[in-house]
């Protein structure tokens, strides 16, 4: 902990209230009256004090300054001395204390020093142990029944130290690594939330760029159409019809536009098809967008992850827009085979081409790539202005899938 361990931070507050129970038992033995033939109390007034100093002590555990750690062990030995050589009959409830000692030592010290506590309490106790024992004499079966019993107890109390401090490191690890677990689940949360607000950023982005490239465009060129007529309507009739005609043809290509935009934005574009069924629809769209009809050539003899065949129609569907909008292309050529281990796509066609170097940051090109990379895959794409455009994409196959196959 990064601060003393106190009464409003204790991490099992029901431990401090168990030595608060011992410690006063112990003192309200301490004060009863002596039985002459019994063990005394020889200065019950400091065996009181050191068993209630002893218990405020554990109100504020250090945990800092290894020091300070050391010298509030010692303290705690110390009191622990006084009140074993001068507890009297509180003799039998002072290996408790030597138990308070060990615990107190799993909040402060690490595994060694906390074995060392261990050990020390050990020791204080046979020595209060020896200071304690009668020095009369005695039969030899007598002596024989006292060392038996003082070294079963002597075994007992060194199983029981053990014991507390395993418990207590169990304790503390299984504590500390919830914390952490906690910790890290924060912090996926705050990813989770950050990629979710990235994500919706870049979907906000791309449907700006459709809307400014394909919907802006139509919608400027159907208001330029209109004025043109209106002004045409009154002298040339004629020419305002053809204007009309031609602002009709513009507004239904806008629709078109909004209707593939709708369609892109789908969740799961092979829901309820197959990817030959869905990519036979987008080449489809490009006959009737672009009077080309692309040739499809693709072999799916294996059999391909859903994950893998969405990624692959969303790269052929980006592809097939941009060659209808800026390719100018009559030829378009599709090739998809599949292997046992891997995907390979092409897409080709003899359009105008650009200059790659001066295209990387399109969103559409952006996020082929994006999709083919997430999936381990190789991205490329050769083009030139007037030597059409090659794209093509490698994607390997997971050796096990327990995913759904299309």
């Amino acid at each position: 902990m990064s601060r003393p361990i106190q009464f409003d931070n204790h991490p099992f507050r029901f431990l401090l209230y168990l030595e608060w129970m011992l410690l006063a038992l112990a003192a309200f033995t301490a004060a009863l009256p002596s039985h002459p033939y019994r063990l005394q109390t020889k200065f019950p007034e400091l065996t009181i004090f050191s068993l209630v100093l002893f218990g405020f002590m554990g109100l504020r555990l250090p945990t800092r300054n290894h020091l300070t750690k050391v010298l509030f062990t010692a303290a705690e030995i110390f009191l622990i001395l006084i009140i074993g050589f001068f507890g009297g009959r509180i003799a039998r409830l002072f290996p408790f204390v030597n138990l308070i000692l060990v615990t107190r030592s799993c909040f402060i010290f690490q595994l060694p020093g906390r074995l060392v506590v261990t050990g020390l309490s050990f020791i204080l106790f046979l020595l209060t142990l020896r200071n304690r024992s009668p020095r009369i004499a005695s039969s030899p079966s007598s002596q024989e029944r006292f060392w038996f019993f003082t070294l079963s107890f002597v075994l007992v109390f060194g199983l029981a130290l053990l014991f507390v401090l395993l418990l207590m490191n169990a304790v503390l690890s299984e504590r500390k690594s919830r914390e952490k677990l906690v910790i890290a689940n924060a912090k996926l949360r705050q990813y989770a939330l950050q990629i979710e607000n990235q994500a919706t950023l870049e979907e906000r982005n791309r449907i700006a760029r459709e809307i400014h490239d394909s919907l802006g465009h139509s919608l400027t060129a159907l208001n330029l159409q209109l004025e043109t007529a209106l002004k045409l309507w009154q002298s040339h009739p004629t020419k305002a019809q053809t204007f009309l005609a031609k602002a009709k043809e513009l507004g239904s290509k806008a629709l078109q536009d909004v209707r593939q935009s709708v369609s892109t934005m789908r969740s799961h574009p092979l829901q309820e098809q197959s990817l030959e069924q869905a990519i036979a629809g987008l080449a489809e769209n490009v006959h009737r967008s672009a009077g080309v009809a692309p040739i499809c050539h693709i072999d799916l003899s294996h059999p391909i992850p859903v994950e893998i065949s969405t990624a692959i129609y969303r790269i052929v569907q980006e592809s097939f827009t941009n060659i209808c909008k800026y390719a100018q292309a009559t030829e378009v050529k599709l090739e998809i085979i599949t292997t046992k281990t891997s995907v390979q796509l092409k897409v080709e066609d003899n359009g105008i081409g650009f200059d790659f170097t001066q295209n990387t940051t399109g969103f559409g090109l952006q996020s082929m790539r994006d999709r083919t990379l997430s999936l381990d895959g190789l991205f490329q794409i050769n083009s030139a202005p007037g030597s059409g455009c090659t794209i093509t994409a490698y994607i390997p196959l997971p050796k096990v899938t327990t995913h759904e196959f299309t």
